[in-house]
C-alpha cells in the first residue's frame, strides 16, 4: 500500500451512532474534506426527509470528493452506508480516483442510539433533523453491519 495515496473515509451507521461527531474529528486528524449531507439537506433543502433532493445533494458531493481524491486530498463522506453494495460502489469509486477507503463504522446498541435520539430530538442541534423510535426501528432492519473484510484497509 503506498503511504501517499489519498483515504476516502465511508461514515457508516445508524441515526444517532455520532458519526457526524466522529466525522468532525476525523477531518482535522487525516488533514481530509468532509462532506455530510445533512448539513446541506438543512442549509438548501429545509428537509432532511426529501430522498429526491438527498440523492442529488450525494451525487454532488461525491463529484468534490472524487475530485480532492484525484488531487491527493483525503476525502469523508459521512453517509451512513447502510448496505454491502453501497459500500463496494464507493469503494470501486475510490479506487477509480487511486485512493484507498477506510469503512469507519460507529456500533451502538439500539438502547444507545434511542437514548442519543431522545436527547437530540429535545433540543435539535443545527443540521440534524428528528428521528423517532419507528425510523430507527425501520432503518435498524434495512441496515447490513459491515464485515471485517469491509473494516480492513484496502487498497
Amino acid at each position: 500500500m503506498q503511504s501517499n495515496k489519498p483515504t476516502l473515509y465511508l461514515i457508516c451507521g445508524l441515526p444517532g451512532a455520532g458519526k457526524t461527531t466522529f466525522a468532525k474529528m476525523l477531518e482535522i486528524e487525516k488533514n481530509a474534506l468532509r462532506l455530510t449531507p445533512d448539513e446541506w439537506m438543512s442549509r438548501i433543502v429545509g428537509d432532511g426527509y426529501d430522498e429526491a433532493k438527498r440523492a442529488v445533494v450525494e451525487q454532488i458531493q461525491w463529484e468534490i470528493a472524487a475530485r480532492v481524491l484525484s488531487l491527493g486530498v483525503n476525502a469523508i463522506l459521512d453517509y451512513g452506508f447502510w448496505g454491502r453494495s453501497e459500500r463496494d460502489d464507493y469503494r470501486a469509486r475510490a479506487k477509480a480516483h487511486g485512493a484507498r477507503t477506510k469503512v469507519c463504522f460507529l456500533d451502538v446498541s439500539r438502547e444507545e442510539l434511542l437514548k442519543r435520539l431522545s436527547e437530540r430530538n429535545a433540543s435539535l442541534p443545527e443540521d440534524t433533523f428528528k428521528v423517532d423510535e419507528a425510523q430507527l426501528d425501520l432503518w435498524s432492519s434495512w441496515f447490513q453491519k459491515p464485515t471485517q473484510d469491509e473494516l480492513d484497509d484496502s487498497d
